[in-house]
């Protein structure tokens, strides 16, 4: 098939450039370059390289375009009617998405886009294809991950709902003289945290362990005002090293009259020990529990996450020494930022 085309007048090729420029339809305008390279006399092959389409769409777009002129570069689908992707129809697959499959009579616990295809037809009666489904999931930004587990809080909703308020209460009327934090522990293994990186194409980068892991524990508290963060280390996570964490707190907070202590329910945070250990501070020190199984009610988590991800996870420290100061760097670079609103550039020893 002849690639030739006859050559335009100029102020024919000025409206056909004209029209190019105003075009926002990618395929419609992949059409226009392919006319406008054969005007200049190159080959399908040519175009091919230039375009990246292949030959034999070169030869389509030109027969069409022989035949009907520049209306035949448009889409003519446009007058098929109605989209079948609607607004209502993305709204609704948004929905499903985020629900289970079990919730609409299906035995498997898990989407594909086969059974959404029939979910979507069973709700509204519109039919499509997978690779339309592909494309509908894409418009409305799902993506395939994995849950996060989680356990239920075995509380009733009411009761835990009471508590979490009573605590956000507690918060908002907090008197200038009473300090409030939130307080948790963080384990710190040797073995580094695996986690998603950028990698090169055909690369599969390693994480090197030192076979024997070692592990170090900091118990954390948080101020609620400042956003600052102080905390003590320990070789283990016991009770003891939560009440370092309290006598840590009665030395910062040496001025304030009460020290609000927001925490989960761990078992260290109970028992005769801190039972008695309280005693001494004449009420100075009490501790507010969160319901069971609510880490997201407490603040302090998301500072873990954070350290995490900056320091442990796919981390490269050979000694547990390296490790910690790694710890203690990004700590205390962050409560600098809290407080003074730059970074510090600290180095290793």
């Amino acid at each position: 098939m002849s690639l030739i085309l006859p050559r335009p007048s100029y102020f024919v090729k000025l409206r056909f450039d004209k029209r190019f420029r105003k075009c926002r339809d990618a395929l419609v305008r992949v059409r226009y370059l392919i006319i406008m390279n054969v005007w200049l006399c190159r080959t399908a092959r040519q175009i091919e390289m230039i375009l990246k389409v292949h030959n034999t769409t070169v030869y389509r777009v030109v027969k069409r375009f022989r035949e009907r002129g520049e209306a035949s570069l448009w889409d003519g689908r446009q007058d098929n009617g109605m989209a079948k992707l609607s607004e209502d129809y993305l709204g609704l697959l948004d929905r499903i998405v985020r629900g289970n499959p079990q919730d609409y009579g299906w035995r498997r616990p898990t989407w594909t886009r086969e059974l959404l295809v029939q979910t979507m037809y069973a709700q509204t009666g519109v039919h499509i294809h997978v690779a339309t489904m592909s494309r509908a999931l894409t418009l409305i930004q799902a993506r395939r991950a994995n849950p996060r587990p989680r356990v239920r809080c075995p509380w009733f909703p009411a009761v835990k709902t009471r508590r979490l308020n009573a605590l956000r209460h507690l918060l908002a009327t907090l008197p200038k003289r009473e300090a409030a934090v939130y307080e948790d522990e963080v384990d710190v293994h040797l073995n580094p945290k695996i986690g998603l990186d950028w990698m090169g194409k055909c690369q599969q980068k390693e994480a090197w362990t030192p076979g024997k892991n070692e592990k170090r524990y900091l118990a954390g508290a948080l101020d609620v005002r400042s956003g600052e963060i102080y905390w003590v280390e320990g070789e283990k996570k016991n009770s003891w090293l939560f009440l370092d964490m309290i006598h840590k707190l009665t030395r910062v907070y040496a001025k304030a009259k009460v020290i609000h202590v927001i925490l989960d329910n761990f078992c260290i945070h109970k028992g005769n020990i801190i039972t008695v250990a309280l005693s001494h501070f004449a009420s100075r020190v009490r501790l507010h529990f969160l319901p069971p199984y609510s880490p997201d009610d407490n603040a302090i988590e998301r500072v873990w996450q954070d350290l995490h991800a900056n320091v442990t996870r796919n981390h490269r420290c050979p000694t547990m020494t390296q490790l910690m100061h790694e710890v203690r760097e990004y700590l205390l670079n962050r409560n600098c930022e809290k407080r003074f609103g730059i970074k510090l550039n600290l180095t290793a020893a």
